[in-house]
C-alpha cells in the first residue's frame, strides 16, 4: 500500500527529522551570534555562548580607585576602602595577585605586603582596604589581578559603540543607509534587464538564440576577480570613476548572467497556449510580457532577488574596488566591520554586534519572500 499514489509513505518521519536537524543547524550560529553581541568581551573571551546564562571563572584586571579622590589620613596613615567592582555584583574572588607574573599570589582576605609598610586586601565580595603613607597611596590606582567567578551579564552597550561611535561619517548607522543606497539598484537594475532578456530567449525566434543561451550559461563560470580590475580601468576610461553608479552597474554586470538564466529556465516553462492565444488575439510581445509572463514569473523574479539581494548586502570585494573612498562618505557595512575591528581584530564582542546588525536586514528580506523561493528554483527544471 505505500505504493499506492496519495499515500503517506512509511519513510516521512525520516524527512522530518532532516528538515528538523537542518533547521537547527541553521538556527546555531545566529542564536549564538544574537546572544555573543550582548555578552561582554571578557565573557565572550572566557566562555561559550551556550554557557552564558551560567557564572563563568575570568581572570580580571582592575585598578582601585583613585587616590587623589578616595584616600583619607586614618592614625597617621592614609587608607582607601572600596570595592573593586564598584560595588556592584561583580562575583566572588577566590585568587588574586599585584603582578601579572603572579595573578594568584593571595587568596580572598589575605593582606598583602607591597613593601616599606604599605598593605592591600581583598575580600572575596570585591571590598578592599589599601592603606600606606602620602608617598604610596598618591598617582594612579594600584592595578590589581583578580580571578573570580562571575554572574551572567548583559549589556547593550556593544550596539552603542556600534550603532553610533565616531563622527556621522564613521558610524554603522551611516554605513548602513550607504549600504541600502547600493543594494536596492543593484538588485532592482538586473531583474529589469534579465526580465527582458529571458523573455526574448524562451519566447522569440531569432537567428543565433542557441549560441547566446550556450554564452550566457559559460558566463556562470567566470570569476569575479578576473573582470574588476579591467572593468574599473573601463569606468574610469569613460569618466564613471569611484561612486555609486559603477558600483550598480558592476553588480548588474556580474549578476545578469544568473538573473537571465533563472528566469529564462522559469519563463520556458509557462504554459504555450496563452502566448499563442494572446498572440491570436492581436497581443505583442510587449504587451504579453508584461500582462502576462511577469505576473506567472514573480516566483522567478522573488527567488533571483533574494539571491541578489544578499549577495550584493554581504559584499566587500567589489565596493572595495568601485566604491570606497578616502572621506568615508561612501563606506559600505561590511566595510565598516572591518574598520571596527581596527588591525588586530580581537573585538569579537564588536565582530559578533557588528555581523548581527548587518545580517538582520538580510534575514528580513529572506524570510518575507522564501515562500518563493523554492517555486522559483524548481520551476523548468523538470516537465
Amino acid at each position: 500500500m505505500d505504493n499506492i499514489a496519495g499515500s503517506k509513505s512509511s519513510l516521512s518521519w525520516a524527512v522530518n527529522i532532516s528538515v528538523v536537524i537542518l533547521v537547527v543547524l541553521w538556527l546555531f550560529p545566529t542564536v549564538g551570534l544574537l546572544i555573543s553581541s550582548f555578552r561582554t568581551a571578557d565573557q565572550i573571551a572566557s566562555s561559550g555562548w551556550w554557557q552564558s546564562m551560567l557564572p563563568t571563572q575570568q581572570n580580571l584586571v582592575i585598578r582601585t580607585a583613585d587616590p587623589a579622590e578616595s584616600r583619607v589620613l586614618q592614625g597617621g596613615r592614609y587608607v582607601i576602602e572600596d570595592n573593586l567592582f564598584g560595588g556592584a555584583d561583580g562575583g566572588q574572588i577566590s585568587v588574586w595577585g599585584t603582578s601579572s607574573q603572579n595573578i594568584n599570589a593571595y587568596n580572598a582576605g589575605d593582606t598583602a605586603d607591597l613593601g616599606d609598610g604599605e598593605t592591600l586586601s581583598v575580600q572575596a565580595n570585591g571590598d578592599y582596604v589599601w592603606s600606606g603613607n602620602d608617598e604610596q597611596i598618591s598617582g594612579r590606582g594600584q592595578r590589581v589581578f583578580v580571578t573570580a567567578v562571575t554572574p551572567p551579564e548583559f549589556t547593550t552597550a556593544n550596539y552603542e559603540k556600534v550603532l553610533y561611535s565616531g563622527s556621522t561619517t564613521d558610524s554603522m548607522a551611516k554605513a548602513f543607509f550607504n549600504t541600502l543606497t547600493v543594494t536596492i539598484p543593484a538588485t532592482i537594475i538586473p531583474i529589469a534587464f534579465a526580465a527582458f532578456a529571458a523573455y526574448a530567449l524562451a519566447w522569440m525566434d531569432f537567428p543565433g538564440r542557441g549560441l547566446l543561451i550556450a554564452f550566457i550559461v559559460g558566463l556562470l563560470v567566470v570569476p569575479l576577480q578576473l573582470a574588476l580590475i579591467p572593468l574599473l580601468k573601463l569606468h574610469l576610461q569613460i569618466g564613471i570613476g569611484k561612486g555609486y553608479l559603477g558600483t550598480w552597474l558592476a553588480h548588474t554586470g556580474f549578476g545578469l548572467p544568473l538573473a537571465i538564466y533563472l528566469l529564462r529556465n522559469y519563463m520556458v516553462g509557462l504554459p504555450r497556449d496563452i502566448i499563442e492565444n494572446a498572440k491570436v488575439d492581436g497581443a505583442t510581445d510587449f504587451q504579453i510580457f508584461t500582462r502576462i509572463i511577469l505576473p506567472l514569473s514573480f516566483p522567478a523574479l522573488a527567488s533571483f532577488s533574494i539571491f541578489q539581494f544578499l549577495w550584493v548586502w554581504n559584499d566587500l570585494l567589489v565596493a572595495k574596488v568601485f566604491l570606497i573612498d578616502a572621506t568615508g562618505e561612501t563606506t559600505v557595512m561590511t566595510n565598516q566591520i572591518v574598520e571596527l575591528l581596527g588591525t588586530r581584530g580581537g573585538n569579537w564582542e564588536i565582530l559578533a554586534t557588528a555581523a548581527f546588525v548587518s545580517i538582520a536586514v538580510p534575514l528580513i528580506v529572506f524570510f518575507a519572500m522564501q515562500r518563493f523561493l523554492v517555486r522559483g528554483l524548481l520551476a523548468g527544471s523538470v516537465k
